[in-house]
């Protein structure tokens, strides 16, 4: 099996354990947030630690601008993120923040490549606007007041930092070092949130089904699909890795069959057509083979540059597993 097909293999199957988490976050609607954030990337972290030691994978502490490039990933991608769910999620339905996620490929297909130090393909761009059309058609449209469409701005643009904001330092650490820090540093700052606005009895509320739930989602949707996906950026460059994240819906609506015990409508099978066309048309040889010729295994190391830029609500059927990260 080729490099770029592992690669590929290793993004979807991340996405597919944060689209098919939607169920297990929705048993963390009544939870305390920031207590159930700080523990899950708590238990993320030790994980990624221990595997880490076990396989020789290499850490280091970052230096110089690497710290704001990591703090920058964190603080985006992982804690504004979630703050922006929950109050988008007050004046705007789940499928008008799942629609800004969609939108997510368009833009990695843009800013991906320009990070990697090479312009933006033709066809890769136009791979990413037919996997975002699917993904909207799967998720469908929703109601939104003002406030909900700025919130729903602040999500689009956090989850496109959990990617582009990464691709600096994705050559000096490697996906297990972005992952390690990341998770520790996103754990220091819900736990500073958690005992300001929660308290640190919360820590001691969580029923057994809530312990199991972050359990879940520290393991499998954060220790692994974060290496899994860092691992595919680093190998077929953001752009490319971009059109995964259209397995997630996918991911999410399969998961929706045994808990509804309905079919998908016919909409959503459209939409997930589109995903399939717009995945098979943008890593493609001609696609995702000329994307990882300009984006070697090894990303460019572009730590010591100043940078200049720069996820938790109740679940509903359809969506994309917003919370999961």
């Amino acid at each position: 099996m080729s490099s770029p097909t592992r690669a590929g293999l290793s993004g979807a199957l991340g996405m597919t354990f944060v689209g098919g988490s939607v169920a297990v976050s929705s048993v963390l609607a009544d939870a305390p947030l920031h207590t159930a954030q700080a523990l899950r990337y708590a238990m993320a972290c030790m994980l990624l630690l221990a595997w880490a030691r076990l396989t020789g994978q290499p850490l280091r502490l970052p230096r110089g601008s690497e710290w704001l490039w990591l703090l920058s990933v964190t603080a985006s991608g992982l804690v504004l993120f979630n703050v922006a769910l929950v109050y988008g999620s007050r004046h705007a339905e789940p499928a008008v923040l799942a629609v800004a996620v969609a939108c997510v490929p368009v833009a990695l297909a843009t800013m991906g490549p320009l990070l990697e130090g090479h312009t933006p393909r033709s066809r890769l761009l136009g791979a990413a606007v037919v996997v975002s059309v699917g993904a909207v058609v799967v998720e469908g449209l929703g109601r939104a007041d003002g406030i909900g469409l700025f919130w729903a701005t602040v999500v689009f643009v956090c989850e496109a930092g959990f990617t582009l904001l990464a691709v600096p330092v994705l050559g000096s650490h490697g996906p297990a070092g972005v992952s390690v820090h990341t998770t520790w540093m996103a754990a220091a700052m819900f736990a500073v949130l958690a005992l300001a606005t929660e308290g640190w009895r919360a820590a001691s509320s969580f029923s057994i089904g809530e312990i199991l739930a972050i359990g879940y989602l520290a393991v499998c949707v954060t220790a692994v699909a974060f290496v899994l996906w860092y691992t595919c950026v680093r190998a077929l460059g953001a752009g490319a890795a971009g059109l995964l994240t259209g397995v997630a819906p996918i991911a999410a609506a399969a998961i929706g069959v045994p808990v509804t015990g309905a079919l998908p409508a016919a909409a959503v099978w459209a939409g997930i057509g589109l995903i399939g066309g717009g995945l098979a048309l943008g890593l493609s040889d001609n696609g995702a083979a000329g994307q990882a010729k300009g984006s070697p295994e090894r990303m460019p190391d572009m730590s010591r540059c100043n940078p200049n830029s720069n996820r938790a609500s109740k679940s509903s059927s359809r969506s994309t597993g917003l919370d999961a990260r």
